[in-house]
């Protein structure tokens, strides 16, 4: 589930109780995961809400129900979240330096993330970092990201970065292969292969010694696509079955025309159609894989 940060009609957006109805949907089916991301989810008013919904089947039908965020809220609503059932955050935070991470998000503020990060540990949530490897911005960081993350008790994803949405530069500029940084990883800590599977696209290490674990989301280096069984339902209701791919199908429509008959209904269509494998590609000016960012459909 992931919300959406532009500014749409109201009767364009999914309300709470679609978005819920939808997800129970996926529940019935045998889903054990839901994650809740962006964009930035707790920009919207009746996020804690969706969560306390959600949250109830944590335990029974679902293993777990997380969130994904770039923890300028996070301080105002770590509390809110654990009591709604929500255990873990993904934080996203790709540099602790505050002009670096300034320039990269363009305004942020990295103290209210590290705020946001410290009052979620303090509310019992577990926490992990994931941070976009971006070559010539933060590719000296990762090593003193790792340490920060052992020394929090907390995990660290690392991500290469994808083509999705059109930007002002060139990704080739800015594309930095994982198995690089690795390389450089490897003379610093020592790093032992994790089984450790998240139901998701990383592969893990555990920093021998400690309970923290480092993830790696390497779509270009190494193509994580026959594991995957992520689908995504965006806020205006598309459901997204690759983030590497445009087709999508209309469960706004499906719910408000057909009720949860025919959402079932597209479902179905939607998980057959699921491509086998991404189309993504980091070549000096090519166009993006997808016109959308990732802010859309969220990670």
């Amino acid at each position: 589930m992931s919300e959406r940060m532009t500014f749409l009609p109201r009767d364009a957006l999914l309300s709470l109780d679609e978005i819920a109805l939808i997800a129970e949907r996926f529940i019935a089916r045998g889903v054990r995961k839901i994650r809740l991301t962006g964009g930035e989810p707790l920009v919207r008013r009746d996020m804690i809400d969706l969560a306390r919904r959600l949250g109830r089947h944590v335990g029974t039908a679902l293993d777990e129900l997380t969130l994904t965020t770039n923890g300028t809220h996070l301080a105002e609503h770590a509390e809110a979240l654990f009591a709604a059932g929500i255990r873990r955050v993904n934080v996203s935070i790709d540099s602790r330096d505050p002009e670096t991470f300034r320039t990269i998000t363009r305004h942020g503020d990295v103290s209210k993330v590290l705020e946001g990060i410290a009052a979620a540990r303090a509310a019992g949530l577990a926490v992990k970092i994931n941070m976009v490897a971006l070559k010539g911005f933060n590719d000296r960081e990762f090593a003193p990201m790792l340490a920060w993350a052992v020394a929090q008790g907390m995990d660290l994803s690392l991500i290469e970065t994808m083509p999705l949405g059109t930007i002002d530069e060139d990704r080739a500029d800015r594309f930095l292969p994982l198995t690089r940084v690795m390389d450089e990883l490897r003379k610093q800590f020592d790093l032992l292969p994790d089984t450790h599977n998240s139901g998701g696209p990383a592969r893990y290490w555990r920093v021998a010694g400690t309970g923290t674990r480092l993830g790696l989301i390497s779509p270009l280096t190494g193509n994580f696509c026959a594991t995957c069984n992520r689908v995504r339902l965006s806020t205006d209701g598309r459901l997204h079955m690759c983030l590497g791919h445009e087709d999508s199908v209309d469960l706004k429509a499906a719910i408000r025309t057909g009720g949860l008959t025919l959402v079932d209904i597209r479902i179905d269509q939607a998980l057959g159609s699921k491509p086998e494998a991404h189309d993504f590609h980091i070549v000096r000016g090519a166009a993006p894989a997808v016109a959308r960012h990732m802010s859309v459909t969220g990670g």
